[in-house]
């Protein structure tokens, strides 16, 4: 059975429901042009590559649908439903599909192209099939086009603030997508409903949007059982916990006496062998300054380095800044961590700041003798302003007289670029740098940076009296040596600045290579 030809004069046209439809619509259209940009940071890193080329690419599909509206000939109400529920569903289940398609293949990038460029193609084709609609309806183009742009930038603008402020923190990635693709099928159904007189297709298209809308409301509620499996295809252990933050995706795994922390899907520490990597951070830079009593720790809200400090009698305060209070409030409370790190965080000599270490720095007055910097690898530009020589000289400006300071520095071996980088732009701001570097079996050959404010060189001898599990003194002095195929000729590296970050892409090509 045929369905009936819509009567379009029947009933007068109120643009006033499309209008407010638009707006919706817009909404969802940037919320997923998002997803997709700050999954693929998340996932891939290098964020301005990754924001780039998502609204590269986005823009480019956009003005393919603009073209592509000039074949819908009739039927405007049907064409532009049908969009909808096509978005709803591209959109609704992309986060879903991407998330599958980096855990269990290689193809991430192509499915990206493929999702920013269908959602983007049926972005592009809504405001021409709006602007016939208006046109068609016998509405004053003039005063139908202004409205429906101001409406479109409008829900653009409200989209892109919900989206970082109040949809990714509490629903998560996946979740904000099913629910973005749920509003974009509740759009559909009301304008089914409110133009039924006008849609061609009315019960095809009412069966499509109802069923779309009531699939993504359903998985909205039950996401948390679907991210579980995800969680579990990415991680080979057990998952105890799984938390998005303000800053950071943040999950624990166990596996027998192994317990790893992850943030944004990379090991932050195996309780199996993160006392080597402490150890090379903490006690390094103590034995350069002997009898130091204050110090400052940037990150390490994993208490784990501020354990390591605690080990000195003559330390009397240890400020740690890190600017995520949820993950530091987790690895006090959690008693898996908490034995882990023997307290540390609740320690009276340890006090907890909770700020960017940036702005901690600009705007402290107490010199500290130690400053140790374990911050995350610079695989993003938010990150990277805390490995620049402007970070650096802010730590210099920080010091004692006689202070010292280290920072991780990535691996020697397998992002060479990046640790040699590092270690250029502390030798911009300090009279001495030393490198070096240990083997920490869950990251492979891992760096370090130590830098210092005079040119002679340092005593550094590990005291007797401090238990250790790896350091020795036999050892000790092999931590400075480097092979042949770990060096770098530091002529071919810049000085990473605030206003040339060249370190975020010498660590993202050599990632790609391993």
């Amino acid at each position: 059975m045929l369905s009936k030809e819509p009567n379009p004069g029947s009933k007068p046209f109120d643009p006033g429901f499309l209008l407010f439809a638009t707006f919706v619509v817009s909404v969802c259209s940037i919320v997923y042009e998002l997803i997709v940009g700050s999954l693929s940071s998340y996932l891939l890193g290098d964020s301005v590559l990754q924001f780039s080329r998502t609204i590269g690419l986005y823009l480019f599909a956009m003005g393919l649908g603009s073209y592509a509206s000039k074949h819908f000939h009739s039927n405007l109400f049907d064409a532009f439903v049908m969009v909808e529920i096509a978005e709803g569903f591209a959109g609704g289940l992309s986060s879903l599909f991407l998330f599958l398609c980096f855990v269990y293949t290689d193809a991430y990038p192509l499915a990206m192209y493929l999702v920013t460029l269908t959602v983007g193609g049926l972005t592009g084709l809504e405001v021409p099939l709006l602007v016939r609609i208006f046109q068609e309806s016998g509405q004053s183009l003039r005063r139908g086009l202004a409205n429906l742009f101001a409406f479109d930038y409008l829900g653009g603008l409200l989209g892109s603030l919900l989206f970082p402020l109040a949809l990714l923190p509490s629903l998560g990635y996946v979740a904000v997508a099913f629910f973005t693709g749920a509003l974009n099928f509740a759009a559909a159904v009301g304008i089914i409903f409110r133009y039924r007189e006008r849609v061609v297709r009315f019960q095809t298209l009412r069966t499509a949007a109802c069923s779309g809308l009531v699939l993504l409301l359903v998985l909205t509620f039950v996401e948390k059982d679907l991210t579980r499996g995800l969680e579990g295809g990415l991680y080979r252990d057990q998952v105890l916990l799984t938390r998005r933050t303000p800053y950071q995706h943040v999950t624990l795994t166990r596996h027998k006496d192994d317990l790893r922390l992850f943030i944004d899907g990379n090991v932050q520490f195996s309780s199996l062998d993160e006392y080597r990597y402490h150890e090379a951070l903490v006690h390094v830079p103590m034995t350069a300054c002997p009898g130091a009593s204050r110090v400052l720790l940037l990150g390490g809200g994993d208490g784990l380095a501020a354990r390591e400090l605690l080990k000195y009698p003559h330390i009397r305060e240890i400020t740690i800044v890190d600017i995520d209070e949820e993950l530091v409030t987790l690895c006090r409370a959690n008693p898996l961590i908490a034995s882990l790190n023997q307290g540390a965080l609740k320690d009276p000599r340890v006090r907890l700041v909770y700020e960017d270490a940036f702005v901690f720095l600009r705007e402290n007055k107490k010199p500290y003798d130690v400053v140790i910097a374990d911050l995350p690898d610079p695989n993003n530009e938010s990150l990277n302003k805390l490995y620049t020589s402007a970070f650096y000289r802010l730590i210099r400006r920080n010091l004692t007289p006689g202070g010292v300071m280290a920072t991780q520095s990535t691996s020697p071996y397998h992002t060479r670029d990046a640790f040699w980088c590092i270690y250029k732009t502390l030798a911009a701001e300090f009279p001495l740098v030393l490198p070096y570097h240990l083997y920490v079996p869950s990251f492979g050959d891992w760096g370090f940076n130590l830098a210092l404010q005079t040119t002679g060189p340092p005593s550094l001898r590990l005291l007797e009296d401090i238990s250790l599990s790896y350091l020795n003194r036999e050892t000790f002095p092999s931590l400075f040596a480097f092979a042949k195929d770990e060096r770098r000729d530091l002529s071919d590296l810049s000085v990473n600045t605030l206003f040339h970050p060249r370190l975020p892409r010498y660590y993202a090509n050599s990632v790609q290579k391993w």
